[in-house]
């Protein structure tokens, strides 16, 4: 079994083809990205400030820690009561995915985290849309939109409101 795998990781780079592979992530690039995604996007110094669907979305980037962070403001996190913490944590675990929620100077916020260099287009804005997806379904599926992760509780959560709205749909 060692053997295949030996070989296998000798024949991975040979099976890339250069059309293949995009180029490292810089923030020129990012900037064609984003005006592509909303044409009024502002460059806010190492990062962006843009609108996806009326909802205000931050990137900020960090060439030398090769890092950078697409962030939406979704709410004050000082009035969350436990059962939304408890939901939101919950989500992070099986229906945000790429997106995540956070809290951050007294903020609720989606957040989507990634090594720079290695984030491809789609990646980003895939990211990009997942944030604003949690924001937008915060207080109601929590999800990023990009399917579920299988295990965890936001399935039968979100299974309870069909049938909780089904039943009452009975009578009709």
């Amino acid at each position: 079994m060692i053997r295949i795998f030996v070989v296998l990781a000798m024949l991975w780079p040979i099976s890339l083809s250069a059309q293949d592979a995009e180029p490292p992530m810089t923030l020129e690039r990012m900037a064609r990205i984003v005006a592509a995604l909303d044409p009024d996007a502002e460059l806010t110094g190492a990062g962006f400030l843009l609108t996806i669907e009326d909802i205000p979305v931050l990137i900020v980037t960090d060439q030398a820690a090769n890092r950078m962070r697409a962030m939406v403001p979704i709410r004050s996190a000082e009035v969350m009561s436990a059962q939304e913490l408890q939901r939101v944590m919950q989500a992070n675990f099986d229906s945000a995915l790429d997106a995540r929620y956070a809290i951050a100077q007294g903020r609720l916020w989606g957040v989507y985290l990634h090594p720079l260099a290695e984030l491809q287009r789609d990646q980003l804005i895939s990211g990009i849309a997942q944030t604003v997806n949690v924001a937008k379904s915060y207080g109601t599926l929590y999800s990023s939109g990009a399917g579920q992760f299988g295990g965890g509780d936001s399935g039968a959560l979100q299974r309870e409101l069909i049938e909780d709205l089904l039943e009452r749909g009975q009578d009709i």
